[in-house]
């Protein structure tokens, strides 16, 4: 009895770190984005080109993205207003905002020596928040659009400006 009680103890400690080993997360590939994500997304009444080679995202063991693009959105009413089109399909927090599983886009606006970014539901338009992007300190490769995978920065870029985010729970 003496030996159930003692495993049964071991378990209840073991049990945490062997779910947090299983949500690993990685840097998505290609291959992965181009079948995620949509060659027109639907932002609001229309469907808009995304421009696939800027696409960048993350994908965790449990085969769920965090994954984005940039929209083409010259001739739309969406220009200016949106320039980059978002999936999330698992609990996010990106500068304080929380996203839950859903398509998002969003746009910015340079403000001094940041960027506002605000969110939006991508089918409806309606707003979700705004955060603020500041300037990667030191040398960094400018992207378009950047998710960088939790064990390396935690870092949305987009140009030369970042938003941290924190994973939510699965």
């Amino acid at each position: 009895m003496k030996k159930i009680i003692l495993f049964a103890f071991f378990l209840a400690l073991v049990a945490p770190l062997a779910h947090a080993r299983k949500t690993v997360w990685r840097q998505a590939t290609d291959s992965e984005l181009a079948s995620l994500l949509p060659a027109r997304a639907q932002v609001e009444k229309e469907h808009i080109e995304t421009e696939m080679r800027t696409a960048s995202g993350i994908v965790n063991s449990q085969g769920r993205y965090i994954a984005g693009v940039v929209l083409i959105t010259a001739g739309y009413s969406a220009d200016g207003k949106y320039s980059h089109y978002l999936v999330v399909q698992s609990p996010v927090r990106i500068g304080g905002l929380e996203l839950k599983p859903g398509d998002y886009v969003f746009g910015w606006v340079r403000d001094g020596d940041s960027l506002k970014v605000h969110f939006n539901m991508a089918t409806t338009g309606e707003p979700i928040g705004t955060v603020e992007a500041h300037r990667i300190v030191g040398r960094t490769r400018v992207e378009s659009l950047h998710i960088w995978p939790p064990t390396d920065k935690s870092l949305i870029q987009i140009g030369r400006f970042a938003i941290p985010y924190e994973l939510g729970d699965q």
